[in-house]
């Protein structure tokens, strides 16, 4: 969502973190700010609505406004209209104080009505400001600054990833979190503050992820770790494993189109290492479960949001399938609230890309709180659910700059996919199932690719679809979530309204719908229950629905059905997700683009949802 981006060095700040926000524009925003302590230690503040080229439009020439020390950020509205006024920095009623915030200060209201009758005059409708007028109070008692933004933050209930600069103090950035992710960037004499490594990766891979309820006092050439308590932590320096040219477009219009045009290797990433052909299986040594442990397991949990939900439906299909696993999954805004039964030998698996959802966040800790072991399946080293998971799984899909997710959903469903086999095995799983399933699953990759060349057919057929309202898209079985992805990804970035159905249930209210102008976008694949979905098909049909097909080469008769079939090989059924999302990617992709929105940052969205 929010991002944050500040420096502190022996360089001038203003290009450098100008540059970070623009590599954070893919995370959602509506308004953006700079901070600037400049030469002769005066704050310099300018805020715009709208994309960063607007706030870079109203900036003075560099030499104007230089400074070693500055923050920036960019807003997705929550307390107030996305304006100028709203927008962050925040400063105090002195001006001397400003402050970027992620998160949401649940209590702002209390803290507000108890500033305003102490004096202190607010300028924009946000919650944020609070915290800086909180500081400058806490400030009038103490020439710590840090000690001021500590007192501060004790008395904010919700979440935050915060960071402080002062006329005051010219020399230091304070910066907290708790429950937003906040990482500090360690260069050669300089420091870097963000929300994500992806506005600092130019400048340096050497990073702190701070933890919750931890501060950091950060000058040119040194930075100190504390608690909000004031003990001091000891930090742990993480080494990035991705460089700049993951989140470079490349060759490519947008981020979504690469990164749908990666997943050759990044499915390849997610099983590399992974198998072991000699024993049938699969290896997930970071699950930090014994064969013993695992062997009595009798159900899990999967807590998710969004795409990454979807991917966890698929994993029910494919873990039940193949290891008779019991499966549930769940939202996680949904788990931690209605106080979930969770029985004897049960494992909850959360699955984040960011690593930071807030819900599933919540959940992994509800979880916990029960006693009970909780496995992440994420993206991001170092993410607050990476380091709070009991064990977990990395998918290693790279940096997702995209806000619809592609790329991460099928490295989700590939990691899932191997353990099912894991379990399976250790249950009645076959060896030859278990040698098939493997190398089926390396042939996945170059099944995807010759997907990926059907690209200019799928462009053509999109042209068909670009200006309808509504859409249905129908699968059964294991495609029956991929139908609801399909949905999904068609509605995120092309605003069409959109929804996914089992195809059986179409007839208990959607075929209500169905005319000449509803696109009816159908999963068929060559498995046991084709003649089911041929014969829902002719339903559609024979009420001039228009049939978009995602079927097997060769499939003679869905061609009679449908006005446009988009071909894929054929695989095991487990892993036709993995086939059969491709197509429906590209088509939501290319229905947006021909509509001229901006498929990267779709509006209301944000990549990382890190508020309730």
């Amino acid at each position: 969502m929010c991002g944050i981006v500040g420096y502190i060095g022996n360089r001038n700040a203003t290009p450098i973190i100008i540059e970070g926000l623009k590599r954070l524009e893919y995370r959602g925003y509506d308004s953006s700010g700079i901070a600037i302590i400049d030469k002769d230690s005066k704050l310099k503040l300018y805020k715009e609505s709208g994309k960063i080229i607007e706030l870079e439009r109203i900036l003075p020439a560099p030499k104007e406004v230089y400074g070693n020390i500055g923050l920036a950020h960019t807003r997705w509205a929550t307390h107030g209209e996305p304006t100028s006024t709203n927008a962050h920095p925040h400063t105090s009623c002195s001006g001397k104080i400003a402050i970027v915030h992620n998160g949401i200060i649940e209590n702002f209201q209390i803290l507000k009505n108890k500033l305003l009758a102490q004096g202190h005059v607010f300028a924009s409708e946000t919650d944020s400001e609070v915290v800086a007028h909180l500081i400058e109070h806490f400030s009038r008692k103490t020439d710590d600054l840090t000690l001021a933004v500590q007192e501060a933050l004790k008395l904010v209930e919700g979440t935050f990833g915060i960071a402080v600069i002062s006329e005051d103090h010219p020399d230091r950035i304070i910066a907290a979190r708790k429950g937003s992710p906040l990482i500090i960037g360690i260069g050669k004499n300089e420091f870097f503050v963000t929300s994500d490594v992806s506005a600092i990766i130019i400048h340096t891979k050497k990073v702190i992820y701070l933890h919750d309820d931890e501060i950091v006092t950060v000058t040119r050439d040194s930075f100190e770790i504390t608690t909000l308590e004031n003990e001091v932590v000891e930090a742990t320096i993480s080494e990035i494993d991705w460089d700049v040219s993951s989140i470079d477009k490349g060759q490519f219009k947008h981020f979504m189109l690469k990164e749908i045009f990666e997943q050759p290797i990044s499915v390849e990433n997610a099983f590399r290492g992974r198998l072991v052909p000699k024993l049938s299986t699969t290896r997930l040594g970071g699950l930090n479960m014994t064969g013993d442990e695992l062997r009595i397991l009798e159900k899990i949990q999967i807590v998710a949001c969004g795409t990454s939900w979807h991917a966890g439906l698929i994993g029910k299909y494919i873990i039940e399938h193949l290891s008779r696993v019991q499966v549930d999954v769940e939202y996680a805004s949904e788990f931690r609230y209605r106080n979930p039964i969770i029985p004897k030998n049960t494992v909850v698996i959360v699955i984040s890309q960011s690593g930071e959802t807030a819900d599933t966040l919540a959940a992994l800790r509800e979880a916990q709180a029960r006693g009970v072991r909780v496995l992440g399946i994420t993206n991001v080293v170092g993410s607050t659910i990476a380091r709070e998971s009991d064990g977990g799984v990395y998918i290693h899909a790279g940096a997702e700059i995209g806000v619809a997710s592609t790329k991460a959903f099928t490295s989700q469903v590939t990691v899932l996919s191997l353990l099912a086999v894991l379990l399976g095995r250790m249950r009645h799983l076959s060896p030859v199932f278990g040698t098939n399933f493997i190398n089926e699953l390396k042939g996945i990759p170059e099944k995807i690719q010759k997907i990926i060349e059907s690209n200019a057919q799928i462009r053509k057929i999109a042209e068909t679809i670009k200006d309808a309202t509504n859409a249905l898209y129908l699968g059964r079985g294991v495609n029956y979530p991929v139908a609801l992805e399909g949905a999904l990804k068609l509605k995120e970035i092309s605003y069409i309204h959109a929804e996914g159905y089992p195809a059986a249930e179409m007839k208990h209210g959607p075929i209500a719908l169905i005319d000449e102008n509803m696109p009816v976008i159908s999963i068929v694949p060559k498995d046991v229950i084709y003649d089911k979905i041929i014969s829902n098909l002719q339903e559609v049909k024979a009420r001039n629905g228009r049939i978009i097909a995602i079927a097997n080469k060769g499939d003679d008769v869905v061609s009679e059905l449908a006005e446009n079939v988009i071909y894929i090989p054929e695989t095991l059924y487990d892993l036709q997700p993995l086939l059969s999302v491709i197509p429906l990617q590209l088509l939501a992709y290319h229905v947006a683009d021909l509509r001229s929105l901006d498929v990267d940052q779709p509006r209301n969205l944000a990549k990382s949802v890190t508020v309730e």
